[in-house]
């Protein structure tokens, strides 16, 4: 009988899995966060173009927006409205509601006891960042 060769893993495929992962729970709070920092109601192109400047989770991802913010407003932690637009088609346009608010700070406060409990346990490697420069913060879209 023959020993099979080790097989390594697949290193860019096991990143984009876990960057999913953390995607997924992240960009809800995320737009939350967005819209309850903002002054007026915001499209979906503006909230996109902020999560840009950010470097956050839905970094050049504005189609994934779409369907997280319909959920937001779905989950009655969102409202909206349409309004005409003079350079193109109607928008949408969402702001946070007072339950969405009181949703957004606890979830904040989840994240927070979540990466400090993370950053325990990886110890030394969450003050020191990885020298790979593959990954960037932009990647955890």
């Amino acid at each position: 009988m023959s020993a099979q060769p080790e097989q390594e893993p697949d290193l860019d495929l096991q990143l984009r899995k876990f960057q999913k992962e953390l995607s997924a729970g992240t960009v809800s709070l995320a737009l939350l966060a967005v819209l309850g920092d903002a002054t007026e109601p915001m499209y979906g192109y503006q909230i996109a173009k902020r999560l840009e400047q950010l470097e956050g989770v839905l970094s050049g991802k504005q189609s994934a927006l779409y369907p997280v913010l319909r959920g937001l407003e779905g989950s009655g932690l969102l409202e909206s409205f349409v309004e005409p637009s003079v350079s193109g088609p109607p928008r949408r346009y969402y702001r946070i509601n007072d339950a969405g608010r009181v949703v957004l700070a606890r979830w904040a406060d989840a994240w927070r006891a979540t990466r400090d409990s993370v950053d325990a346990v990886l110890g030394p490697l969450a003050a020191h960042p990885s020298t790979d420069s593959s990954v960037s913060r932009g990647d955890l879209a």
